[in-house]
């Protein structure tokens, strides 16, 4: 039996009027995040992301189509809306006046909730913010400050959590202190909608992705589809040397790193003769499956599968 809808998207548009002309930031988007999904929203920057998640937040206005967040309307049944999201920003916004603790008991009030001092110990803990807790936000590390906005955004045990690059430059610490508690709240229930740039994250946690370009959805599917639709062999490689011409045309290049796509095992033979041919050195050969991140790459490109 599927799951019920948690969020929805429906024919979202939004255009902004600038002394340009018009700017079409979402053009129809059409979409379903179920109940307890992890979802991933990928994109490049100014594809429509942070757009997007401030329509469902109900801090831009759609221009068309509707929102809904566990069957209430963004618009009409805002309240009702809003006390079913919780929302981690990208930017670090907090009140300087404020410790960790009354920072979150704050929170709590918007949410008409008293007496939850043990879910806010539970969040403290969790997010390795206990021995912070009667620290001043002032007096707390980027890193810090962005585990107290994580804390802010359940203390009100949302069933739909939003994390808008939540771990943009932050230490690894972080990161991984922070999936471990997200993924044993998605294991719970709750519903996670992550839009990030590391895309071997969206690979390791997303079970259905959406990405968008240009305002639009240009892909929707299951994780493992995404990549077994386009699945290909990948030749990773360090060299110092040049590219002969036919290679590096397809190639991507990250400092010496050399990552190029192949068809077959005839195509791999191909490559490795070309670049034996012209003389280049090859180092740390590794042939295997494209990940996620050549997927958006060839997705963003409009390369046909």
């Amino acid at each position: 039996m599927p799951s019920a809808v948690a969020v929805r998207f429906e024919n979202v548009s939004k255009v902004y009027q600038g002394a340009r002309g018009e700017l079409r930031a979402l053009d129809g988007v059409s979409f379903d995040i179920r109940q307890g999904e992890f979802f991933g929203l990928l994109g490049p920057n100014g594809a429509g992301k942070t757009t997007l998640i401030s329509v469902l937040a109900g801090l831009a206005r759609a221009s068309g189509g509707s929102v809904t967040v566990m069957g209430h309307d963004v618009v009409t049944d805002f309240a009702a809306a809003r006390r079913s999201l919780g929302i981690v920003p990208q930017e670090l916004v907090f009140d300087p006046f404020f410790s960790v603790r009354e920072t979150l008991r704050i929170q709590s009030g918007y949410f008409g909730i008293r007496h939850n001092e043990a879910w806010i110990d539970e969040l403290l803990a969790a997010l390795g913010l206990a021995d912070k807790a009667g620290a001043n936000m002032r007096q707390l590390s980027g890193g810090m400050k962005r585990r107290v906005l994580v804390a802010q955004a359940l203390v009100h045990r949302p069933p739909v959590i939003v994390l808008d690059e939540p771990t943009a430059g932050v230490d690894v610490e972080l990161r991984q202190t922070l999936w471990q508690f997200i993924s044993r709240l998605n294991r719970e229930g709750h519903t996670v909608l992550l839009t990030t740039h590391y895309l071997e994250e969206a690979e390791a946690l997303c079970g259905r992705i959406a990405m968008l370009k240009q305002g639009r959805v240009v892909a929707l599917d299951r994780t493992s589809a995404l990549l077994a639709g386009r699945a290909s062999t990948m030749l990773r490689f360090k060299t110092d040397a040049a590219l002969p011409p036919a290679i590096a045309a397809a190639a991507r290049v990250t400092g010496r790193i050399v990552q190029v796509k192949a068809h077959d095992a005839a195509e791999v033979e191909t490559m490795l003769a070309t670049l034996r041919a012209a003389g280049v050195k090859v180092e740390d050969l590794e042939i295997g499956r494209a990940d996620l991140e050549d997927v958006f790459l060839e997705i963003m490109q409009g390369v046909a599968a």
